[in-house]
């Protein structure tokens, strides 16, 4: 199965194949194979951006699936949420469980590519995004564009799955990865999720032979983001990243050029929305 991609188109599509049969049982099969640690690292990442914008208003949360972030957002502070995926089925699912969580008056879920999101620049306040790098051909581009739609000074934050980096934890997660996840998740999830398990560690592994976490930092440096900080999680399995865009005379200008072209509102009004969401 390939781990990577030539072109965007190419690799949309094969997120969007990978995840459509997913959504029904994504949620739970993600806490049942991750020993319980995806929602702790999806804690760990959204207290790193409040601890950079505590007052934010205006949250994007980028690749977000049946919005499990986004949810979390609202459980933490008053603020309003754009969830961003490409995968219509897990936006669907996601629409459900915000109903569920009466939270339709603090969330909002749009079909959206991360490589060229739909807002203008400076709409958001400040942005998560969840196991998205691997999915994507140019890391580099996508920080970037996602730092474009931050306002300066506003946190961003991420959360991925790693590699552990010492042996003893390394030969135990290849172990899992390549073997018990494959079998574990045809056994609870069937055929969708088997193929997920073949996927996921190699899929890992890949990215970082490419892109190391010192190179994603520099990345993201690059990207107009500063403070930059890592926590690895969960003996080198998971790792949250954040940081804060960069406050300059070129972003200040911006920020006025865009308040005035357009509100965050307006884009969001415009926004796509999933079909049946």
């Amino acid at each position: 199965m390939r781990t990577h991609w030539d072109t965007d188109a190419q690799a949309n599509a094969f997120t969007r194949g990978l995840f459509d049969g997913l959504p029904e049982k994504y949620d739970l099969l993600a806490e049942v194979l991750s020993f319980g640690q995806n929602r702790r690292w999806r804690h760990a990442m959204v207290d790193a951006a409040l601890r950079l914008s505590p007052d934010a208003h205006r949250v994007l949360d980028v690749a977000t699936g049946t919005a499990g972030v986004a949810l979390a957002w609202t459980r933490r502070t008053p603020a309003d949420v754009v969830g961003v995926d490409l995968t219509e089925e897990m936006l669907r699912v996601g629409q459900a469980r915000v109903a569920s969580h009466h939270a339709e008056g603090q969330i909002r879920l749009v079909a959206g590519r991360a490589e060229q999101l739909p807002f203008p620049d400076a709409s958001f306040d400040a942005l998560t995004f969840t196991y998205l790098l691997r999915y994507v051909t140019d890391p580099a581009a996508t920080l970037r564009e996602l730092a474009r739609v931050v306002r300066p000074g506003g946190a961003i934050a991420s959360l991925e799955f790693a590699v552990p980096s010492k042996p003893i934890w390394h030969t135990a997660w290849r172990g899992y990865t390549r073997a018990v996840l494959p079998a574990a998740g045809f056994a609870t999830g069937g055929r969708e999720w088997a193929q997920v398990g073949r996927f996921l560690g190699p899929s890992i592994s890949e990215h970082y032979r490419r892109h190391p976490v010192e190179e994603t930092v520099a990345q993201w440096r690059e990207a107009g983001i500063e403070d930059v900080g890592v926590r690895t999680m969960s003996l080198g399995g998971g790792v949250v990243m954040w940081g804060r865009k960069r406050r300059d005379a070129a972003d200040a200008q911006d920020t006025l050029e865009s308040a005035g072209a357009a509100s965050a509102a307006d884009a969001l009004a415009a926004a796509p929305e999933p079909n049946g969401a």
